[in-house]
């Protein structure tokens, strides 16, 4: 990125956290409704729901990263669009579309290490608020990824 470049993230809330997405990996946020459930899926695989003609796998973020996991009225979807394929992904409250400087968003401390790092791209911290910005693409390791493939491509056979 220039400098001067501008950025726009997705935030959204997880417990008392506050994360974000690039507006560019959020291609809808969806009033949360309850996936088919997936058999032998990791608990934080909610399971799948139809977006168009597809089948999409949904992933609790909150369970992903081990917080309170509770469907509230304000619980969103966002159906996110890594390389890989469509995904969801389940949040406790969307909260706003920010636009930034790129400047403003530094990469993650060297403190943070193993698993938690390779989903972390940036971090910004704006006024009172620190927001983790999310690398969609590493919520899930190559491994999960082809598992979840499979179990999804089983489903639409279904």
């Amino acid at each position: 990125m220039n400098v001067g470049d501008e950025i726009q993230l997705v935030t959204f809330r997880i417990g008392e956290h506050e994360f974000a997405f690039s507006v560019f990996q959020v291609e809808r946020i969806l009033r949360y409704a309850p996936p088919s459930p997936l058999p032998q899926a990791p608990d934080y695989l909610e399971g799948t729901i139809r977006y168009g003609e597809e089948i999409v796998p949904v992933i609790d973020l909150r369970k992903r990263f081990e917080t309170d996991a509770a469907i509230r009225n304000e619980t969103r979807g966002e159906n996110v669009t890594p390389e890989q394929g469509r995904g969801g992904g389940v949040g406790d409250a969307e909260l706003e579309v920010l636009k930034v400087s790129a400047e403003q968003v530094s990469p993650p401390p060297s403190m943070v290490q193993g698993l938690a790092a390779e989903y972390i791209s940036g971090i910004l911290s704006r006024d009172d608020r620190t927001l983790v910005v999310l690398a969609v693409p590493k919520l899930l390791s190559s491994e999960e990824r082809i598992s979840l493939d499979a179990l999804t491509a089983e489903m639409a056979h279904e």
